[in-house]
């Protein structure tokens, strides 16, 4: 299994409806099975994300965060690992918005 404990990402690709941009840094603990991260940056004031990791590193999570426009978002997100040639762990991420428009989208994030 991977660890991701106190790994940190940025996200390097994301779906226009999304948030999180390059400017967006996600600080992950782990703890046996359960990863949670806090995340700022671009366009989300702060954000928190809890989930749970399988043996393959796939990540399931919830999230919530609040925006530069005051708005409190939450969502739901899949994410599966691409460990990188530097060893670095890039995230491929499907989600979907629980509050707002319900849309949905894909994201990549990747260890800095």
């Amino acid at each position: 299994m991977i660890n991701y404990n106190n790994k940190r990402f940025s996200a390097v690709n994301n779906s226009n409806n999304g948030e999180t941009s390059h400017e967006t840094v996600f600080h992950y603990k782990q703890i046996d099975y359960i990863v949670t991260a806090q995340y700022n940056g671009g366009k989300i004031i702060h954000g928190q994300l809890i989930g749970l990791v399988n043996e393959q590193g796939e990540i399931d999570m919830r999230y919530q965060q609040v925006n530069r426009e005051g708005k409190l978002m939450t969502g739901m997100c899949k994410s599966k690992p691409e460990i990188l040639p530097n060893g670095k762990i890039r995230l491929h991420e499907s989600w979907q918005w629980t509050s707002g428009d319900l849309s949905s989208g894909q994201s990549i994030i990747e260890e800095l």
